[in-house]
C-alpha cells in the first residue's frame, strides 16, 4: 500500500488549489526564475514527497508566471522499494489534477558492495535527470533549509574541506541545462504548513526513518538535540554553508590564476615545474580546481598526497601513476597528465580500410579517417591497389618521416615528438600491404609522401570519450 498524507482525491482540483494566505509564496520561487530569463523548459524532480509536491504545486499555481515556458514533472523509479509502481501512479494523478506534463523515468540504483546505498541512488537519479536536459532547461529539486544543514553536517563528519561544506548552491550548471534549488532558504516546518493548509495529498516514504542511513539519523536523533540547545541551528548550518560557498569562490579564482601560469597546449596536461613554484597549500587546490574542470572525480586526501609526493618530485625518467576511482594521473617528463582509467588494448588487433569508405570506429581507441587532400599527406597513387590496414605498435617498428634521409626506431621518433608511453601503444598505425605508411600524431613515410599538386590523404584520428584526456 501507497502510505499517503491528507488524502483529497475527492476534492476537485479548483478547491485544492484555491489560493489562501501563506508564508511560503511564489515570490521566493519567481526571483529564482526570472534570474534565468533564458530557460525555455522546467523540470520538476517530483518523488511524491511532501516537498516536491509543494514546490510542484506553487508552480502549477503560477503557471502564468512561466510565460509560455513549458512545466515537466519527472519521477524517478530506483526499483529499490515494493511501492514504486503505486507511487509512480500517484504522482502521475496528482499531475493530471494539476495539468501538468508528467514523465517516470526508471533507474538502476542496487548499490555495489561497500557502496552507500543512498550515494548510488543519488548518482543514478541525478545521472537520469541530466539526460532530459538540453540547451535552455532546467531542473528545480525542493531540498531546503533543513536538508542543507543536514548535508554540511554529513561532509563535515566525513571531513570535507570548503567545497563540500559548501553544501548545495541554489543554482549550478547540470549537462547542458541547470540545477536551481528555490527552497533552500525554505524550512520544513513551512513547506508541511503549506501542505496541510493547502490539503495537499502526498507519500511517506517509510525508509525515511531507517537510522540504517546517515542522514536519517542525523535528522532525527542527532538535530532534534541540537534544536533544544540552538533552536535556529538548521538556519546557523546553511548559514555556514554561504559563508563556505563564498570562500570557495576565491579558492576557484585563486586556483584558476595559478592553472593559467601551469598550463599546457592541452586542458588535460600541466607544466609540473609551473606547480612547483606554488607552495602546498596552493598546489593541492590547484590540482582540485584542475580535476574539477577535467570532469574527474576528485581525489581523497591521501591520493593527492600522493600525486604530490610520488608525481610532483620523482627523477625526469621515472612514470609514476596515481589511481583512484574513476581516474589516473600520470607523469611524462615535466608534464602531469589527468584521464579517466585507460580502456584494455589489445595490440593484436588489425582494421581493413578503404579509401572509397575512409571512416573507420575502432572501440576503445576512436574514429579514424582518411582525408582526401593535394600537396601533402599521403600519395594517393602509390597506395591505389594495395590493403590498408590499422595496426598498433607490437616494438621494433621502423619509420622513415618524410624529410628524414635514413629509417629510424618508430619508438625514437615517438619520444622525440613527446609522444606519453601509454599512448604510444594505442596510435593508429596506417600500413599499406606490409608497409608502414602513416602514423597518427606524427606523420607520414616519405616512402609514400605525396609531391606538391599530387592527389593526397591525410590520416586523422579523433579520439573516443574514454581516451579523450590522454
Amino acid at each position: 500500500m501507497v502510505s499517503l498524507k491528507h488524502h483529497d482525491v475527492d476534492k476537485p482540483p479548483s478547491k485544492r488549489m484555491a489560493a489562501k494566505p501563506m508564508s511560503l509564496s511564489f515570490a521566493r520561487i519567481r526571483s529564482l526564475l526570472a534570474a534565468h530569463g533564458d530557460i525555455r523548459h522546467w523540470l520538476v524532480g517530483y518523488s511524491g514527497g511532501a516537498d516536491s509536491h509543494v514546490l510542484l504545486h506553487l508552480l502549477a499555481r503560477h503557471r502564468h508566471d512561466l510565460q509560455g515556458q513549458t512545466l515537466t514533472a519527472v519521477y524517478i523509479d530506483h526499483g529499490l522499494h515494493p511501492a514504486s509502481d503505486q507511487w509512480a501512479q500517484h504522482c502521475e494523478k496528482v499531475c493530471q489534477e494539476l495539468g501538468v506534463a508528467f514523465q517516470t523515468l526508471r533507474v538502476a540504483a542496487g548499490p555495489p558492495p561497500g557502496e552507500s546505498p543512498e550515494a548510488v541512488a543519488r548518482r543514478a537519479r541525478y545521472r537520469a535527470l541530466e539526460s532530459l536536459l538540453g540547451m535552455h532547461h532546467a531542473l528545480l529539486t525542493a531540498h531546503h533549509q533543513d536538508d542543507q544543514a543536514e548535508t554540511l553536517l554529513l561532509q563535515l563528519l566525513r571531513g570535507a574541506g570548503p567545497h563540500g561544506l559548501a553544501a548545495m548552491p541554489t543554482a549550478t550548471s547540470l549537462g547542458r541545462g541547470l540545477l536551481l534549488r528555490p527552497f533552500l532558504d525554505v524550512t520544513r516546518a513551512e513547506i508541511l504548513a503549506y501542505a496541510k493548509q493547502q490539503d495537499l495529498q502526498w507519500i511517506e516514504d517509510t525508509s525515511n526513518t531507517d537510522f540504517r542511513f546517515d542522514r536519517n539519523y542525523l535528522r532525527h536523533s542527532v538535530i532534534p538535540l541540537l534544536k533544544a540547545r540552538w533552536p535556529s541551528v538548521n538556519r546557523s548550518l546553511s548559514r555556514a554553508a554561504c559563508h563556505c560557498a563564498e570562500a570557495t569562490l576565491l579558492l576557484d579564482v585563486l586556483a584558476d590564476q595559478d592553472l593559467q601560469q601551469a598550463a599546457s597546449e592541452h586542458l588535460d596536461c600541466l607544466n609540473v615545474a609551473a606547480l612547483r613554484r606554488l607552495d602546498e597549500h596552493r598546489q593541492r587546490n590547484a590540482l582540485r580546481r584542475w580535476f574539477q574542470h577535467l570532469q574527474l572525480p576528485l581525489p581523497a586526501t591521501t591520493h593527492l598526497s600522493l600525486v604530490l609526493r610520488e608525481i610532483m618530485t620523482p627523477a625526469r625518467d621515472r612514470q609514476p601513476l596515481i589511481r583512484w576511482a574513476g581516474c589516473e594521473v600520470r607523469r611524462y617528463r615535466e608534464h602531469l597528465y589527468a584521464m579517466v582509467p585507460l580502456p584494455s588494448h589489445d595490440p593484436a588487433r588489425i582494421f581493413s580500410l578503404r579509401p572509397e569508405t575512409p571512416n573507420l570506429y575502432i572501440p576503445s581507441i576512436g574514429q579514424v579517417t582518411l582525408q582526401i587532400t593535394r600537396g601533402e599527406g599521403l600519395h594517393a597513387a602509390a597506395l591505389a591497389g594495395q590493403p590498408l590496414t590499422i595496426r598498433f605498435r607490437r616494438g621494433g617498428e621502423r619509420f622513415r618521416l618524410q624529410g628524414r634521409s635514413q629509417r629510424q626506431a618508430l619508438k625514437k621518433l615517438l619520444q622525440e615528438v613527446g609522444v606519453p608511453p601509454w599512448e604510444r601503444e594505442r596510435l593508429p598505425l596506417l600500413y599499406c600491404g606490409e608497409q608502414l605508411a602513416a602514423v597518427a600524431r606524427l606523420g607520414v613515410s616519405a616512402d609514400f609522401a605525396a609531391c606538391p599538386q599530387q592527389e593526397g590523404i591525410i590520416l586523422t584520428w579523433q579520439k573516443t570519450a574514454a581516451f579523450d584526456n590522454v
